[in-house]
């Protein structure tokens, strides 16, 4: 099952809707001021979840009668403490699994704060774990940490004109990259190796990735 989840950073209507307009998600999670941008543009959420504290100290009233009307219209509202030990973001993934999501794709996951954009980036490992693709999308990045050892991306269908890798809580081994202008054969990544993989261009009309072990994450970019 693939499922949209809105959080409350960075969302630009140009880029997300016609994703959604395209994919038509089977499920969709507003979490906290996530919920602002799904009811301007007349998405609405299968469920809403978080603590609401960023959106009632922005919103005030407005929002207490938002969340309000999307209750009596039968909407579950999961309404968490604001002192608590995970994000808004992380409690929208934990219902999405456990409604079956087996493709999460995230709206607003990035923005002005670095400390929530790289919690969720992490937030992809723990999917990837559990056997679920997450993608982050915003206006010039495409991120995903894939399931498995190998991803293809076609030229016609990339996402900007920029292609990185990153090992992920370790080193990723057996690296093969072909279909690039920079390609790769049988290379081991370390975290902080100096951006050996940073920036890379797709020349072919397939870009092929490929190895052996570790957790590899991979960013489609555009300026």
């Amino acid at each position: 099952m693939r499922t949209a989840v809105f959080s409350g950073g960075t969302i630009d209507p140009e880029v997300v809707l016609p994703i959604i307009r395209e994919e038509h998600p089977d499920y969709v999670i507003a979490a906290d001021r996530g919920i602002l941008f799904c009811d301007r543009y007349g998405i609405r959420p299968d469920r809403i979840v978080g603590d609401f504290d960023s959106l009632t100290e922005a919103d005030g009233d407005d929002a207490s009668a938002l969340l309000a009307h999307y209750r009596e219209e039968g909407v579950p509202i999961n309404r968490f403490n604001p002192v608590k030990d995970t994000t808004d973001t992380a409690i929208a993934i934990n219902s999405a699994m456990q409604s079956g999501a087996d493709e999460i794709w995230f709206f607003g996951a990035t923005g002005t704060r670095a400390d929530h954009t790289l919690s969720n980036i992490f937030d992809l490992y723990r999917l990837r774990e559990k056997g679920i693709t997450g993608v982050i999308m915003d206006a010039h990045n495409r991120i995903t940490m894939p399931v498995g050892s190998e991803m293809k991306i076609l030229k016609k269908e990339q996402y900007g004109n920029r292609l990185s890798l990153f090992p992920v809580r370790g080193e990723v081994t057996g690296v093969t990259l072909e279909g690039t202008k920079y390609p790769l054969k049988d290379a081991t990544l370390l975290q902080g190796d100096g951006g050996l993989t940073v920036s890379n261009e797709i020349t072919a009309d397939v870009c092929s990735i490929r190895w052996k072990s570790g957790a590899l994450l991979v960013m489609e970019t555009k300026d």
